[in-house]
């Protein structure tokens, strides 16, 4: 009776988490289940302008397969969330790269990949169409340097940027929303007369430069004048 009544009436212990309870139960929160997705699914669009695409394009195929990432690449803008800018931003570009990134949903994300697309490269100096950094038009996330990059560091930016989408918070995300499209300075440049204006091609000496070649040219020869051509051997 005494067993009976210390098995009945004995305090009940303190409950135990189970291998089996911690395996099968996922305990997180609503912001890390949604970065979590949202990381997990990033889909870039199929967009490039110069030799950097052709670093993203490799990516595609069976060498780096990055599907694995979870990047699908899409067509359209308003299917996609990471746009990564490859290859030199013209003036006459810009106003399209600029429409693409409006057509985007939110939140969306863009990795600037390339000395070209960053500063304007080697067109820096010199040109007068391409834009001295694509962070100008529109917001940048990321910056991948390189002329060209190659395949190993875009999966590099990918990681990268995939660890800034696990910390961000839904609360927290008015905060990150473009206020400004120009994020650097504008243009300074300063219209200067052309070096090269074709006065060398109307200087006397090339005129009778020209002339003497004209004088000379086989299609200005008679015909008793016209050089012996050999006959080919069959």
């Amino acid at each position: 009776m005494r067993d009976l009544r210390a098995a009945s009436c004995g305090p009940v212990g303190s409950p135990e988490v189970t291998t089996d309870l911690s395996e099968n139960v996922i305990l997180t929160s609503l912001d890390d289940l949604h970065n979590w997705a949202r990381l997990s699914s990033l889909w870039p669009l199929l967009y490039g302008t110069a030799c950097c695409f052709i670093e993203f394009a490799a990516l595609i195929g069976s060498r780096f397969d990055f599907d694995r990432f979870g990047l699908v690449p899409r067509s359209s803008p308003r299917q996609a969330d990471l746009l990564i800018v490859a290859g030199t931003v013209t003036m006459k570009m810009a106003p399209a790269l600029v429409r693409l990134y409006e057509q985007m949903p939110e939140p969306k994300y863009v990795i600037a990949m390339g000395a070209c697309t960053i500063t304007g490269g080697m067109f820096s100096a010199d040109s007068t169409t391409a834009v001295r950094g694509v962070d100008k038009l529109i917001p940048v996330d990321l910056y991948l340097p390189g002329c060209p990059p190659r395949p190993e560091a875009i999966f590099d930016a990918v990681i990268k940027l995939r660890k800034k989408v696990g910390d961000e918070a839904i609360a927290e995300r008015g905060k990150l929303e473009q206020t400004h499209r120009y994020s650097t300075v504008e243009h300074r440049m300063t219209a200067v007369d052309p070096i090269v204006d074709g006065r060398y091609l109307r200087a006397e000496t090339q005129q009778k430069a020209l002339a003497a070649a004209e004088a000379v040219s086989p299609l200005n020869l008679a015909p008793a004048e016209q050089p012996e051509t050999i006959p080919a051997k069959s």
